[in-house]
């Protein structure tokens, strides 16, 4: 099956405009934007940005709240490149445009009967985006979304266009399906997908101590396990997602409402609000949100399990840890937030994923534990992440790319056993760092 939804033509627009991320944290100026409608003009803008000496990066919908996609050359708007390639039901793959929001695939695919095995939380980034920074949901068995790429298409410093798989350059492959932007502009993935099924949710609020005494158990018990533990409280909300014959019984309409966009998004907004206002009102709004979310059980199709709407915009810092670290990691979490004077709105997420292959994945080569940290937009976040990170990275944690950190090179370099590889293969495709910016100097090194 071939679909195509990209239209012909190219915009260009120059210097003026100042691009913004999601949250608010990072700005640049580039000199150019271009709007490529097909990989041919994607190439074509970045033999003509090397012939300006100019850098070049490709912005999806700015979901990282990192630099990593900022640029003072040629940023690429990649919103063109969009819909599905093909869908290949023998191999069971569906080759897909970079740009493509991750809303459309996975609503693309459930009208075709199929579906992604896992998938984040959110879906409003582009699968590129996404897959680059190493987009992940949680997963006893079932790995990042990067994990599930089969092949990808790709435009290197020079112009080339690069096809790269498991038998087809296969060094590219290890390393580009979280390639951080730095080893070429993706303009297409190729994903392997299996027939749509269902996910039973069971959502049940816990106690922390229950919850981390029974982590491990929990995790094994679970296809995917997931919870939110609320900052002064003891009070956590548990999901426990699994695949189920049926039928479905998705979430009522009202109900849903008032769970997910009411309480979640509308009435957390407000809390939000008045505890950026008046701080020491946040224990108190905290035990309040924390018991407002009651137990809940429903069956659906994975985007609709997976998946919640995100509205409250913040900032987050997130750590992959040896999952056997998490518990640990955990509890000094709670203790350093009850003996600071810290106030704390947002709750923390802990998410699992197995081991997985790929060069710079937050679980490469290590089953992994995800410990998120989150602050309200304006809410001044340095304090709380130094903390945080200070304790993440005692346990060998390793950040999240495209979220609050401040590790170096010289930190990957030990975190990650095939960081040599990537860099290697880094200075293979793009010696003069046309893909290059001040956050992938950081992390990269020169």
């Amino acid at each position: 099956m071939t679909r195509s939804t990209t239209q012909p033509g190219r915009s260009t627009r120059a210097a003026g405009s100042t691009w913004r991320n999601w949250a608010g944290n990072v700005t640049s100026r580039p000199v150019r934007e271009v709007s490529p409608a097909s990989a041919e003009e994607l190439a074509d803008a970045v033999r003509r940005a090397a012939e300006d000496g100019l850098r070049v990066k490709t912005v999806g919908t700015g979901h990282s709240f990192t630099s990593i996609a900022a640029t003072d050359g040629v940023l690429v708007r990649p919103h063109l490149l969009s819909g599905i390639r093909r869908i290949d039901r023998e191999a069971m793959t569906v080759t897909v445009e970079s740009g493509t929001p991750l809303k459309r695939l996975n609503t693309a695919l459930a009208r075709e009967g199929l579906s992604l095995t896992n998938m984040g939380d959110i879906m409003e980034q582009t699968v590129a985006g996404a897959t680059s920074t190493g987009t992940h949901g949680t997963g006893r068995d079932s790995a990042s979304i990067a994990a599930q790429i089969r092949a990808m298409e790709l435009v290197t410093a020079d112009g080339t266009l690069m096809t790269c798989s498991a038998t087809e350059n296969p060094e590219v492959f290890a390393a580009a399906r979280i390639g951080l932007g730095a080893l070429g502009v993706v303009t297409a993935l190729t994903f392997a997908v299996e027939p749509v099924f269902l996910l039973t949710a069971r959502e049940e609020p816990m106690s922390f101590d229950r919850v981390t005494s029974e982590f491990h158990q929990l995790h094994a018990e679970n296809e995917h396990f997931e919870f939110y533990w609320f900052p002064h409280t003891d009070n956590c909300n548990t999901k426990r997602n699994n695949r189920s014959a049926g039928p479905a019984a998705p979430v009522g309409r009202v109900s849903g409402w008032v769970e997910d966009e009411l309480l979640s998004n509308g009435v957390f907004q407000l809390a939000c609000s008045l505890g950026r206002a008046v701080p020491p009102v946040i224990p108190a709004l905290a035990k309040v949100s924390s018991r407002a979310l009651s137990a809940r059980t429903y069956t659906d199709i994975p985007y609709k399990v997976y998946t919640s709407p995100r509205r409250v915009r913040f900032l987050e810092m997130e750590y992959a840890l040896p999952r056997e670290a998490a518990v640990s990691a955990l509890r000094e979490l709670k203790a350093m937030i009850e003996r600071s004077p810290l106030k704390v709105s947002f709750p923390v997420e802990v998410r699992t994923a197995p081991a997985d292959d790929i060069a710079l994945s937050t679980a490469s080569d290590r089953e992994s534990a995800y410990i998120a940290v989150h602050l309200y937009k304006g809410t001044p976040h340095r304090a709380y992440f130094t903390a945080v990170e200070r304790i993440m990275t005692g346990h060998g944690g390793r950040p999240h790319w495209g979220k609050v950190h401040t590790r170096d090179a010289a930190y990957f370099e030990k975190a990650y056993p095939r960081f040599g590889e990537f860099t290697a293969l880094r200075d293979r495709l793009d010696p003069d760092r046309r893909f290059g910016n001040d956050y992938l100097r950081r992390v990269l090194g020169d």
